[in-house]
C-alpha cells in the first residue's frame, strides 16, 4: 500500500498540468493527430514527424508507470518536461536549469535512471524525498558504479555509470523549486556540490581526449576482409537465392486447391526429378513435428526426413495427407533412391575463389529456408559494417540512409566516377535533422546497392536500409558465421573477440587515414582514396557530416606530425641523423632547438619542461610534414617542391605524393623507418632486370638507374645512423 501524501506540504498545481506535449516540446504531428498529454503516465511519440530512424520502438515513448509512488511519478514527469521545454515560463527562471533542449534519446536515458533511483530508495525504506540525505545519494552512486560477479566480489567499477547515476540525483536537486509534489529538502546539496563528471572520476581522463579507442588491427583486418568478400563475391549468389525464395513463397501463397491431386500428378513430378537429377526436399529441422512425422521417424522410415508437404505444394495442394502415403510410397522410395534429398536452396552453387586465395570452392552448401534467412541477415550486417568502416558514418547517420539515397554516378573523366549518397545530419541539429550529402568510394556505393536489393523489389523509396541499425547482437551473429564452418570453408580469417561499434569504426578510419595515408587499409583498400573522397565531401558540402569527420582526421594528423617530428628529434639527439636532400635544413632546426633549450635551462633550470618546450618549438615545422611511402616531405616552400615543378602547379598548397622523387627534392628526408621500402624497391628492380631480354635496352637502363638511386639512398641512411652505434661503443 502506497504512503499517503504528506499533509504538511502545501499542494501546488503543476505548471504543466493539462498541457499537450508535442506543441510544448516543438514536435510536429500529422494533421488531425493530438497528444500525448502531460497528465498521462505514458507519453508515446511514435507519430511525431522527423524522429531519428535509429530510435528503437521503446525509445519513442517515455513510460513513467514503473514509478509506483504517485508523487515521485509526478516529480519525474515535471523534471523530464522541463528538460524538453527549457523555455517554458516555469523553467527559464530556475537558476540551475538546462538552457538547451534535451533530445528524446537523452530524456529516455534520464528517465531510466530515475526509475532505478526511486526503486533503490523504496528498497531503503524511503517514502518521502525529504528523507533523502547525502548518505543516500553517495550510497546509490556506489551501488550503481560497482558490478558484482557471481561470487559477490566487485569485478568492475564504471566511472561512466557513476556519472549517469550522479546526474539523475543532481538533476532533481537543480529543479526542486519547480516540482509541485515531493522534492528534496532545500538544504540538501548532493555530493557537496560536485558535478557528475568530477564526482564520478571521469575528469581524471585527459581533457579533450577521445575515449573511443580504434579497433585493434587483429580485429580490423579480418573483419574488413570478411565484409568486402561477402559484398563483392557472395552477394550476387545470396541475392539470387533470396529472389528464388520470394518467388517460391509467392507461388505457395497462391495455392488454393485443397483436394487430393491425382496419383499421376505426383508421378509426373517425381519422374521429372529423376530425369533432371533434382533431389527431393529434406524437411527443415524447424518444420512442424506432427504425429505422422514422429511415427515415420520412430520406425526409421526412409521417407521420414523428406518434406512431403513441399512435394504436395508442387502438385497444387497445401498439405500432404497421411492417407495418401501408402499409395505413393513405391514411387517416392524409388525417386529417393535415385536422386536423394537435400535442402531446397543453394542446390547448384557456383564456385568462387576462396578469400585466402587457395583455390575455388562452392559458395555454399544446400540451405534450408531459415539458413538462407540468416545468410541474408549476415549480408545486411556486412553492408552496414562496410559503410560505417569506410565512410566513418555515425550510427544516427547510418540510420538515415534510405532506398534511393544513391545518386547517379558522375563521370569526371572517362572511366573515373564520383559517387554520392544523400542522407541526414542528425547530431547537433533540430528534430528531423538537415539534408546532407556524402562523397564515397565505389566499395561503399556497391554496399548500399546490395542493401537496397536485399529489401526486395517491393521496397519503396524512403525505406530505411539499416533499421534497426546493426548492434552488438547482429555483429556477433556475423562474427559467429565467419568463424564457423561456413566461413572457414570459404577461407575467411577468424575474427578475434572485441567490441565493434560505429563509433569504434569511425575512430579507426580516422586514425588509419591520419597515420598511414600512403599505405593500404586492412582489406587492400587504398587509404588515399578514402582520404580524397572525404575531402571532396567536405568541399561539396562544407559544414556537413563529412566535414566534421575530416576535422577529426586533421586533429589526428597534427598529433601524428608532432609525434613523428619529436621521434626524429630524439633520434638526432642519439646520433641518428636524417638523410636526403632536406636533411641539412632539418638538422639546422634541431641544432637551434638544442641551443634554445640550453639557454632556457640556464635561466630557469627547475622550471623548464624540456618535453613541452620541444613540442612548442617543433609545432610550426610539424604542420608542414606530409608522409610519403619512402620519405618525409617538409612542405615549407611550394616553390622548392619538385613534384609541383614537374606538374606545373607551383601554387598548390599540398605536395603531389604520386609525383614525388624524394632522392632529388630539396624538402624530402629519409630516415631508418624508410630503409625497408628502398631495399624492397632495389630488389624488385633487380628481379625485373633479370627477366629482361637483350633487346629491352631502354627498359634495362631505366631500371638500372632505379637500382643505383635506391642503393645511394640506402647508403646515405646507413651512414646517417652510424653515429648512433659509435656513441653506444663509446
Amino acid at each position: 500500500m502506497m504512503p499517503p501524501l504528506n499533509p504538511r506540504r502545501k499542494r501546488v498545481v503543476s505548471p504543466f498540468v493539462g498541457a499537450q506535449l508535442c506543441p510544448l516540446f516543438g514536435f510536429a504531428l500529422p494533421p488531425g493527430r493530438t497528444g500525448p498529454y502531460f497528465d498521462q503516465d505514458r507519453w508515446p511519440f511514435d507519430a511525431v514527424i522527423g524522429l531519428p530512424a535509429y530510435l528503437r520502438p521503446n525509445q519513442r515513448a517515455l513510460d513513467f508507470t514503473p514509478i509506483t509512488h504517485p508523487e515521485w511519478r509526478l516529480t519525474a514527469k515535471e523534471y523530464i518536461a522541463a528538460l524538453m521545454a527549457p523555455r517554458h515560463d516555469a523553467v527559464r527562471d530556475l537558476a540551475h536549469a538546462e538552457r538547451t533542449v534535451q533530445t528524446l534519446t537523452t530524456c529516455h536515458g534520464k528517465l531510466s535512471e530515475l526509475i532505478r533511483w526511486f526503486r533503490w530508495l523504496t528498497e531503503q525504506g524511503i517514502t518521502d524525498l525529504e528523507q533523502v540525505t547525502n548518505y543516500h545519494c553517495t550510497a546509490y552512486v556506489e551501488f550503481r558504479g560497482e558490478r558484482l560477479g557471481n561470487d559477490g566480489e566487485v569485478v568492475a567499477d564504471s566511472a561512466s555509470t557513476r556519472a549517469v547515476a550522479m546526474g539523475a540525483v543532481i538533476g532533481l536537486a537543480q529543479y526542486r523549486q519547480l516540482f509541485s509534489g515531493q522534492r528534496f529538502r532545500d538544504e540538501l546539496r548532493p555530493f557537496d556540490g560536485a558535478s557528475a563528471a568530477a564526482g564520478s572520476g571521469r575528469t581524471a581522463e585527459v581533457a579533450g581526449a577521445n575515449k573511443v579507442q580504434p579497433l585493434a588491427s587483429e580485429v580490423q583486418q579480418p573483419l574488413l576482409a570478411a565484409v568486402l568478400y561477402m559484398i563483392q563475391t557472395l552477394a550476387p549468389h545470396i541475392l539470387m537465392e533470396a529472389e528464388s525464395k520470394r518467388q517460391r513463397q509467392a507461388a505457395d501463397r497462391s495455392i488454393t486447391a485443397t483436394k487430393h491431386p491425382s496419383r499421376e500428378a505426383f508421378q509426373r513430378n517425381l519422374e521429372r526429378r529423376v530425369e533432371t537429377g533434382e533431389p527431393l526436399e529434406l524437411m527443415s529441422p524447424l518444420a512442424e513435428q506432427g504425429a505422422q512425422v514422429r511415427r515415420l521417424r520412430e520406425e526409421s522410415d526412409p521417407l521420414g526426413a523428406v518434406s512431403l508437404s513441399a512435394l504436395a505444394r508442387e502438385c497444387g495442394t497445401r498439405q500432404f495427407r497421411g492417407d495418401w502415403l501408402p499409395l505413393l510410397r513405391p514411387d517416392l522410395e524409388r525417386a529417393l533412391a535415385l536422386v536423394g534429398a537435400c535442402a531446397p536452396y543453394g542446390r547448384h552453387p557456383a564456385e568462387v575463389e576462396r578469400a585466402d586465395g587457395k583455390g575455388h570452392v562452392a559458395w555454399t552448401e544446400p540451405l534450408f529456408s531459415m539458413d538462407l534467412k540468416f545468410l541474408v541477415g549476415y549480408l545486411a550486417t556486412a553492408c552496414g559494417l562496410a559503410v560505417a568502416a569506410l565512410a566513418g558514418m555515425r550510427h544516427c547517420e547510418l540510420g538515415e540512409l534510405v532506398v534511393g539515397c544513391r545518386q547517379p554516378p558522375q563521370e569526371i573523366t572517362p572511366g573515373l566516377f564520383r559517387y554520392r549518397l544523400t542522407g541526414k545530419l542528425i547530431k547537433g541539429q533540430p528534430l528531423g535533422g538537415v539534408r546532407d550529402e556524402w562523397v564515397v568510394t565505389r566499395e561503399i556505393y556497391e554496399a548500399i546497392e546490395v542493401a537496397e536489393q536485399l529489401l526486395g523489389p517491393d521496397a519503396t523509396p524512403g525505406t530505411s536500409l539499416f533499421h534497426p541499425v546493426f548492434c552488438d547482437t547482429t555483429y556477433q551473429n556475423f562474427r559467429t558465421w565467419v568463424n564457423g564452418p561456413a566461413g572457414q570453408r570459404l577461407g575467411l580469417a577468424p575474427i578475434p573477440e572485441g567490441a565493434v561499434t560505429p563509433r569504434a569504426l569511425r575512430r579507426t578510419l580516422a586514425v588509419e587515414i591520419a597515420y598511414r595515408p600512403g599505405g593500404l587499409l586492412a582489406a587492400k583498400l587504398h587509404l588515399k582514396h578514402l582520404s580524397v573522397v572525404t575531402t571532396e565531401g567536405y568541399a561539396a558540402r562544407p559544414g556537413g557530416a563529412q566535414a566534421k569527420f575530416l576535422a577529426e582526421i586533421n586533429e589526428l594528423e597534427e598529433e601524428r606530425n608532432i609525434g613523428i617530428l619529436s621521434d626524429v628529434y630524439r633520434d638526432y639527439q642519439r646520433g641518428i641523423m636524417p638523410s636526403g636532400p632536406g636533411a641539412r635544413d632539418l638538422i639546422s632546426l634541431f641544432a637551434s632547438v638544442d641551443g634554445r633549450l640550453s639557454e632556457l635551462s640556464e635561466r630557469a633550470p627547475h622550471v623548464i619542461d624540456n618535453g613541452d618546450e620541444v613540442v612548442a618549438m617543433l609545432a610550426a615545422r610539424a604542420r608542414t610534414l606530409h608522409l610519403g611511402a619512402a620519405n618525409y616531405c617538409w612542405f615549407i616552400d611550394p616553390a622548392k617542391a619538385l613534384c609541383l615543378r614537374l606538374a606545373g602547379t607551383p601554387d598548390a598548397d599540398r605536395p603531389l605524393a604520386g609525383m614525388c622523387d624524394s632522392a632529388r627534392c630539396p624538402q624530402a628526408t629519409h630516415h631508418p623507418c624508410h630503409r625497408s621500402v628502398w631495399a624492397e624497391s632495389r630488389e624488385t628492380a633487380k628481379v625485373f632486370i633479370g627477366s629482361l631480354s637483350r633487346r629491352q635496352k631502354s627498359e634495362r637502363a631505366r631500371l638500372e638507374v632505379t637500382v643505383a638511386r635506391a642503393e645511394r639512398v640506402l647508403a646515405e641512411i646507413d651512414q646517417a645512423t652510424a653515429g648512433a652505434s659509435g656513441k653506444e661503443e663509446i
